[in-house]
């Protein structure tokens, strides 16, 4: 089973130095004893639908075999009762926690999982406002939920970038000859294909969708019959 595809100007072995990341959790967590109010705001956009949905679909199916992670979108996170109310502070359009059991969750609720904040963190900008609340929200993916990395993408510009947390401080990623930018925390590299956000392995084959895979399975089983027909075998009676 194939879940990635190689394609032109796909090869890129050279993966950045990992750098010492900083997953030491926040000194203080306040455990609320109220329950948990669950109200999720609606995406704005059907094309960031999409997106979203495609990061999760592509990042399932390359870990099927894994059950060590939780990949969710437009979900929120709930770390202390002082936290922004869901109006001043929007869930993350998407993120990944390692190390937790994968299993459904109607949403991230800190003092229920150990302490454990998302290690990763992509969001998409789709206006002026989403650029402004961005720098608030970085401040506190920085700051509070100690997250390793943080991505934004802009599906308008089709620009991306991303940020690693070095000395408790984000720094800026560097793209490579792709414009490509590595993940320490998925080990994949988030890029740019056909005006979609996409994961590509180390040696620059892209992940599959669900839909791009069961198309390639299709297309080896045709190839397969073919083969046999020539060699004059009914491949039905197999």
């Amino acid at each position: 089973m194939t879940i990635y595809e190689d394609f032109d100007n796909k090869k890129n072995k050279s993966v950045p130095t990992e750098t010492p990341l900083d997953f030491e959790l926040p000194r203080e967590i306040i455990f609320p004893e109220k329950q948990v109010q669950n109200e999720q705001p609606k995406i704005e956009k059907v094309s960031n639908l999409q997106q979203i949905i495609l990061l999760i679909q592509c990042l399932e199916l390359w870990w099927s075999n894994r059950n060590d992670f939780y990949a969710a979108a437009n979900l929120t996170i709930h770390y202390s009762d002082r936290q922004p109310k869901p109006a001043e502070l929007s869930p993350p359009d998407f993120f990944v926690v390692r190390n937790v059991e994968r299993k459904p969750r109607q949403s991230w609720v800190v003092w229920q999982e150990d302490g454990i904040y998302p290690h990763i963190i992509i969001e998409l900008l789709t206006g002026e406002k989403d650029v402004i609340d961005q720098e608030f929200k970085k401040d506190i993916y920085q700051n509070t939920f100690r997250t390793p990395e943080y991505f934004c993408f802009d599906p308008s510009n089709l620009e991306l970038t991303g940020f690693i947390l070095v000395g408790g401080i984000y720094q800026p990623l560097e793209k490579n000859n792709q414009g490509w930018l590595w993940s320490q925390q998925l080990n994949l590299y988030l890029g740019i294909h056909y005006n979609q956000l996409r994961y590509f392995t180390q040696d620059g084959l892209i992940i599959l969708t669900p839909e791009e895979f069961a198309q390639q399975e299709k297309q080896k089983s045709e190839r397969l019959a073919a083969k046999l027909r020539e060699l004059g075998v009914d491949p039905d009676t197999i």
